[in-house]
C-alpha cells in the first residue's frame, strides 16, 4: 500500500493506495499537519495497511518539513516529494518548470495516464486551476483564477451587509433574497468563467480537448456543464500514485 498525501492551501488530502488506484481518502486541516491529532488520524486511516512507500505535493513550502516528518512515521524510506524534478509520465514545456505548482503537476500525470494527450485539467480548488497536456504528453501550461469560495467569502469580508453563503446549487436565477442572488452570481457566473477559459482552451489548441474535473465543488459546477466530461474527485492522488511507482 501508497501512503498519498496532497497539502492544499486549506485543506491536506490524505490518500491510501493499491499499485492499482486509490482505495481511500481522508481531509485533514492543512494548519494541523503540525499537530498531534494529524498523526493520531492518519494512524487510524491506515491501520491495519502496511505501507510500502509514501509521496506527497505541496502547493504551501512552510508545510513542507511537517510532511516529510509526518509521512517518514509511516513508509520505510524517506517520502518522495512530486516536483519538476522527479515528475514521470508527462514532459514539461513550460519556461520555469520549478514554479509549477506541484498539484497541478500531479494532476497531468493522472489525466495523461487516464484520458490520454491532450487533455484539461479543472482543479477546483482555494483557486481554480486549469491544466494543459498537449498532443505529444507534455505539460504545456493552462490558467489560474479565484475559486468559488474565494469569490464569495471576498463579498462576505469586504462589504457590511452581504453574508457568508453555503455554496450550492441555487433554486432560480433571480434571487429573491440576499443569499439567493449571490448563490446565483457565484455558481451561475462561476460556470461562465469556466466555459469561457475552457472555449478559449479548445481555440487554442486547435482540436477537441477531454476536460476533466476535480477539487472540491467539481461535481457542483460539472453537474449542468457538459463540457467537462468527468468528476475525478481523486486525481491528484493517483497523479502522486502514478509517479510513486514510476520511481519503483
Amino acid at each position: 500500500m501508497i501512503l498519498l498525501c496532497d497539502v492544499g492551501n486549506t485543506h491536506a488530502h490524505i490518500g491510501l493506495a493499491s499499485r492499482r488506484r486509490v482505495v481511500a481518502s481522508l481531509d485533514i486541516q492543512t494548519r494541523e499537519l503540525e499537530e498531534s491529532r494529524a498523526l493520531g488520524a492518519i494512524a487510524a486511516f491506515v491501520i491495519g495497511h502496511p505501507i510500502d512507500g509514501t509521496c506527497f505535493c505541496s502547493v504551501v513550502p512552510a508545510a513542507v518539513p511537517a510532511v516529510q516528518s509526518l509521512l517518514s512515521l509511516f513508509g520505510p524510506i524517506p517520502p518522495l516529494q512530486l516536483s519538476s524534478e522527479t515528475i514521470r509520465g508527462v514532459g514539461i514545456r513550460y519556461p520555469k518548470p520549478q514554479t509549477i505548482g506541484q498539484d497541478r503537476l500531479a494532476n497531468a500525470v493522472a489525466v495523461r495516464h487516464l484520458f490520454g494527450a491532450p487533455a484539461v485539467v479543472v482543479d477546483f480548488g482555494t483557486a481554480v486551476t486549469f491544466d494543459v497536456v498537449d498532443s505529444a504528453g507534455n505539460y504545456i501550461g493552462g490558467v489560474i483564477a479565484p475559486g468559488l469560495a474565494a469569490m464569495t467569502d471576498y463579498l462576505h469580508e469586504k462589504t457590511a451587509l452581504l453574508p457568508r453563503i453555503k455554496i450550492r446549487e441555487p433554486r432560480r436565477v433571480i434571487g429573491q433574497t440576499t443569499e439567493e442572488a449571490m448563490l446565483a452570481g457565484a455558481v451561475f457566473g462561476y460556470r461562465g468563467l469556466v466555459r469561457e477559459i475552457l472555449d478559449q482552451l479548445t481555440n487554442s489548441i486547435g482540436e477537441p480537448l477531454p476536460v476533466v474535473a476535480t477539487g472540491g465543488y467539481a461535481s457542483l459546477i460539472a453537474r449542468k456543464m457538459p463540457e467537462i466530461n468527468a468528476v475525478r474527485p481523486n486525481l491528484t492522488l493517483e497523479g502522486l500514485r502514478l509517479t510513486w511507482l514510476a520511481h519503483q
